[in-house]
């Protein structure tokens, strides 16, 4: 999202006043809320608010001289346009950017005191960020009133308090009580006396519920706690639906902050075993219980199992995204024939990303969109998490590349598709890098692997052929994506990132496919398909172990229009040829009463 500059020096100027208050040197402001969600309620938006900067992923650092932001390559050009001259733009992952730990020992004199929100930073960053400031003499402090809601006030949005709703088993597909069993047994495995969970697609997950505290994402605020004989879920009972309760039967409501409370309370009741936490767990709750001897720290055995879908979700992708594409074909159909047809040159970004959530509202249950659509035209296009503005925002035309990254919510499954087109004459650049792009998502596609290879080995394969040409693009590959649930979704993901190396890729997760290109200031380009995990045939089973593939449930047309077929090997233009007859079969009934867009979906299917 770009929004201009926001002039945050009175903001500092206060965060200041109030650090100096609490004899604190500096303040770490982080992106995440108190469960570490990605995306986040407009109350817990401190790092945007003192800083300008709104993209997603972020840290801000303030000092009494100084005001840094570290981001990482996704977001580099949408920061420097957002960044007033009080704050230092630090570019992660580039040589020569210090980490914020080396930054905060270099620009502190000895002894400084490093104040955060205990409740927004995880244990293992706490640690990392403790020990780093040691060899300074600098040390980590607790501070339990959020300065940035301090220097907010009044102004502050207020905390979510929507409703929460069961999620039937038509689309579950499994019972809530057979998931919390799971849970179970992966306490009794580990030996802990129970486990706390903190994330809230996690929660959703488990219990069968969905919620609408965090715009696009149908999740609520709310902590569990699961033991090998009780289920505890920490809510706002006001926010259930007539009918929730009843329907946890054997689950215990209690208020949402008593967590804290209680946590303290089984601290010194429970002496023989620890409790089992994930990494990405609060200080806070640490703190709470007693302290890190306390605690188990590993990963939550619901990401896993969360990650794996059923064969109901899976159905489930297979169906929404079929529908969800026909809303793309009538989309793009009707942007076409608006650029090139009608001559309109009047189609704001905003303007078709509207257009588009209108096509995609008329759909079988349907119930929002699963991110902010990011339409984006020509320069735009090169920021990689664009999100346009009214009244800042480009005009689509068709002499430039037209970016469409979007997806929705449905009951039945989340979808999340980018398509790149041009509707006029593209440049021979432009086409190279398309298909270049294309040629990386067609040989992630086709892969085949032993069962057990995980989405760091394989994401050489969307880049080689852009590196070939002395190309690539700052961001992962692929990601999992959830159940009418978070967008993105872990733990594994296709990346360079070297988490993902921990995590084997296995049957039944969901992970797209999205390599891209961006010359920035001029265009950006990225295809994206949702897969799905698959077992593989092969002639022989070398290890024993069997193999994997993946079934793509994304069916919307790719340009060809951008391709220079004389890039493309035979197996990718028949990938390519395939594909198309696919979508075709799958998209086209539902396309009858559009003469429009079914008459686009033929002329984009057309073989090569």
């Amino acid at each position: 999202m770009t929004t201009g500059i926001v002039n945050t020096s009175s903001r500092l100027a206060a965060l200041r006043r109030a650090m100096a208050e609490r004899s604190i040197d500096a303040y770490i402001v982080p992106s995440e809320d108190a469960h570490q969600s990605e995306y986040i309620a407009a109350c817990d938006g401190r790092r945007a608010f003192i800083s300008g900067f709104t993209g997603s992923a972020g840290l801000a650092v303030v000092t009494h001289k100084e005001a840094a932001l570290w981001t990482d390559g996704r977001y580099f050009l949408q920061a420097s346009k957002e960044l007033d001259t009080n704050w230092t733009l630090q570019k992660s992952g580039i040589a020569g950017v210090p980490s914020k730990e080396d930054w905060l020992n270099k620009v502190l004199e000895p002894n400084s005191k490093v104040g955060i929100d205990p409740k927004l930073v995880t244990l293992a960053s706490a640690r990392l960020l403790a020990d780093s400031l040691k060899p300074a003499s600098n040390s980590l402090v607790s501070v339990t009133e959020n300065l940035v809601d301090v220097v907010w006030g009044a102004d502050r949005p207020a905390f979510p308090m929507n409703p929460v709703k069961a999620l039937p088993l038509e689309f579950a597909g499994r019972r809530f009580e057979d998931k919390l069993q799971d849970v179970r047994d992966a306490i009794a495995k580990k030996g802990t006396w129970g486990f706390v969970v903190t994330g809230l697609d996690e929660i959703c997950w488990v219990f069968n519920l969905r919620g609408n505290d965090i715009v696009c994402n149908p999740v609520f605020f709310a902590y569990a706690l699961i033991t090998l004989d009780s289920a505890i879920l920490y809510i706002h009972e006001s926010k259930l639906q007539p009918g929730v309760a009843e329907f946890l039967t054997g689950v215990e409501i209690r208020p949402y902050e008593q967590i804290f409370t209680d946590l303290k309370t089984q601290g010194k009741l429970q002496t023989e075993k620890k409790l089992w936490a994930d990494s990405r767990c609060s200080l806070a709750l640490q703190d709470a219980l007693g302290g890190p001897q306390l605690l188990v720290e590993a990963r939550s055995p619901i990401t896993t199992l969360k990650a794996i879908k059923n064969e109901t979700e899976i159905q489930g992708f297979r169906n929404s995204h079929i529908r969800d594409a026909a809303s793309l074909c009538q989309f793009f159909a009707w942007l076409e024939n608006e650029l090139v047809v009608e001559n309109n040159t009047n189609i704001t970004e905003v303007d078709a990303a509207d257009k588009l959530e209108e096509f995609r509202s008329k759909r079988e249950n349907f119930v929002g969109l699963s991110f902010d659509t990011i339409s984006s035209t020509g320069a735009n296009g090169s920021i990689i998490h664009y999100h346009p503005e009214v009244g800042a925002c480009k005009i689509v035309t068709k002499d430039e590349m037209y970016l469409c990254d979007s997806g929705a919510q449905y009951l039945d499954g989340t979808t999340d598709v980018t398509r790149t087109h041009h509707f006029g004459a593209p440049t021979a650049f432009e086409v190279e890098a398309y298909t270049r792009v294309l040629k990386g998502h067609i040989q992630i596609d086709m892969a085949v692997f032993p069962a057990g290879t995980n989405g760091y080995v394989l994401d050489i394969l969307a880049r080689t052929s852009l590196w070939r040409a002395g190309l690539d693009f700052r961001h992962g590959t692929g990601h999992g994506v959830g159940h009418y649930l978070n967008v993105h979704e872990g733990p594994h993901g296709i990346g360079s990132r070297i988490a993902y190396n921990d995590v084997p890729l296995e049957k039944g997760m969901t992970v797209t496919n999205e390599p891209g290109y961006y010359e920035d200031g001029k265009f950006g380009i990225r295809i994206e398909n949702v897969m799905i995990l698959k077992d593989a045939p092969t002639s022989y089973d070398f290890s024993g172990k069997g193999s994997l593939g993946f079934e793509h449930v994304t069916v919307v047309p790719i340009s060809t229009k951008l391709v220079d077929v004389k890039l493309l090997l035979e197996e990718e233009r028949n990938w390519l040829n395939a594909y198309h007859m696919e979508v075709f079969e799958k998209v086209s009934p539902l396309l009858q009463d559009d003469a429009l867009a079914l008459n686009w979906l033929i002329k984009e299917t057309k073989p090569i």
